[in-house]
């Protein structure tokens, strides 16, 4: 397989690049997923757009109130950073569990959500922290909350000549929980069966304040379970009311049948793991409430 190699001078030169080429060029982040793709001739570019040294793209930290994650930065980053795995510890487990080592320090986050699989290991915990896409392309750029980033497998709201430049997480509340759990056939080097991450926060009265639960591999994209939150918002998390929640959120999947698992194997899984991560966010939210009172 043959394609032209191109190495942008800035963020600009990419997008009026990639606009002009369309769907003859493709960029490159990591290159773990498109690389593998074009050797077993699933694409084939006209161009492959090296994006690796635009230092936009590149970088994480607070903004504000907000964090900053640019989209160039490794998974390994993710999983080994202590702020990310002291604030957004979610996250941090999803990275942990992509690919091996080898991979994971070469993948980047953008190029993990771009390429738009419904298992993207970090599209999940994003999603439960309430993400945004920042956008830039060649007229502007604009922003989009991550639940509507994904329009189906390997497809993704962005436009020709347009690159993912960061993603934006809002301001924590004080007392929080964040867990993924993912279900795979093998510890390491699996795509997920299933994906369910689970982020809860609790009012003064021990109350759920905010629940946001993402899901991967059980849909054409990532997604929310938005019924399944809307239960649980301003009531106890009891052991009855998370069950409740985890039998909608069941309903709320639409996975499909291969080679890996059943879509009714898939179905109950998600039941199962939503109960679970919801009650270790649970726990860990009033944990960290002991903590401070101590």
């Amino acid at each position: 397989m043959r394609f032209d190699y191109y190495k942008p001078r800035d963020i600009q030169d990419a997008v009026t690049f990639l606009e002009k080429e369309d769907t003859g060029a493709q960029a490159l982040a990591g290159g773990t997923d498109l690389m593998p793709r074009i050797k077993d001739r699933l694409t084939s570019p006209k161009y492959v757009v090296n994006i690796k040294g635009l230092e936009q793209l590149q970088g994480m930290g607070a903004e504000g109130s907000s964090f900053r994650i640019g989209s160039l930065t490794t998974i390994r980053t993710l999983e080994t950073s202590p702020v990310i795995r002291r604030r957004y510890p979610a996250l941090a487990q999803a990275a942990s569990v992509l690919g091996s080592v080898q991979i994971r320090n070469i993948a980047t986050v953008g190029g993990n959500l771009c390429h738009a699989v419904p298992s993207a290991e970090t599209a999940a915990p994003l999603l439960a922290f309430d993400g945004r896409a920042n956008i830039v392309g060649p007229h502007g750029n604009r922003s989009v909350p991550l639940d509507q980033f994904f329009l189906g497998p390997r497809r993704t709201v962005l436009h020709p000549g347009e690159l993912l430049k960061e993603v934006i997480l809002p301001s924590l509340p004080e007392q929080y929980g964040s867990v993924y759990i993912k279900l795979g056939h093998r510890q390491a080097m699996d795509l997920a069966i299933v994906g369910v991450a689970a982020f809860v926060s609790l009012d003064s009265q021990g109350r759920c304040a905010e629940c946001r639960i993402g899901l991967g591999a059980v849909a054409p994209t990532p997604a929310r379970a938005k019924q399944a939150e809307k239960l649980l918002k301003g009531e106890k998390l009891t052991e009855a009311a998370i069950l409740q929640a985890a039998e909608i959120g069941m309903g709320e999947c639409q996975p499909i049948d291969d080679l890996r698992a059943s879509r009714v194997y898939r179905c109950e899984m998600v039941k199962v793991l939503m109960a679970r991560a919801l009650n270790q966010a649970r726990a860990v939210a009033e944990d960290s409430k002991a903590a401070r009172a101590s």
